[in-house]
């Protein structure tokens, strides 16, 4: 339960803060728990940080999952509805969180190989179910069939993530509006 704590603890603060600025501290704080007990659990802050990107990618691949195979809908509303719920989800947090992998793509991609294959490593975890969303919407003519759905999954993903870092920056959702409104726009 602990461990549990603190992973969600570090979550929220590297979503806001990023890793490096960070402390072990801050965290312990937050969770009162003793440092003594964070080394029972984790080795070093990198081991912490890398249990924390698979807690995440664990619990948003489960949310790709909910979007993405919500059979009341079709396959380009299921990922439309993914972009309002992600939308309504920075506005909750005053558009100080975005996306966690993206933020540490960012900021981790030149510090150590371990986390920038593993942080990749998740983007095409995202990549392979936005993939099979795609055909989907193809099988139910939606999209073109001579798209290749694996491109237009990467795509979706560079071209999000770079939404999701321009909204905390301006700190409003005209850039999720813009990249939502211009990627299905170019869908037809």
């Amino acid at each position: 339960m602990t461990r549990k704590r603190l992973i969600e603890c570090a979550t929220a603060i590297f979503t806001e803060k990023g890793f490096s600025r960070t402390g072990i501290d801050e965290i312990l704080k937050q969770v009162n728990v003793p440092k003594g007990s964070f080394y029972h659990f984790f080795k070093s802050k990198e081991d912490f940080g890398v249990a924390v990107i698979d807690n995440y990618a664990n619990y948003f691949g489960n949310k790709l999952d909910r979007f993405f195979n919500d059979e009341g809908l079709t396959p380009l509303a299921r990922l439309n509805a993914f972009i309002e719920n992600a939308k309504l989800g920075m506005e909750k947090y005053h558009y100080a969180r975005g996306c966690l992998i993206g933020n540490l793509g960012q900021e981790l991609s030149q510090l150590d190989d371990p986390f920038r294959h593993q942080i990749e490593s998740v983007f095409l975890d995202w990549e392979k179910r936005l993939c099979q969303l795609f055909k989907h919407a193809q099988r139910a003519e939606e999209v073109a069939t001579d798209i290749d759905c694996a491109d237009l999954a990467s795509y979706f993903w560079i071209g999000w993530e770079g939404a999701v870092l321009r909204a905390k920056l301006v700190k409003n959702k005209k850039p999720l509006q813009t990249f939502q409104q211009q990627f299905f726009a170019r869908l037809h």
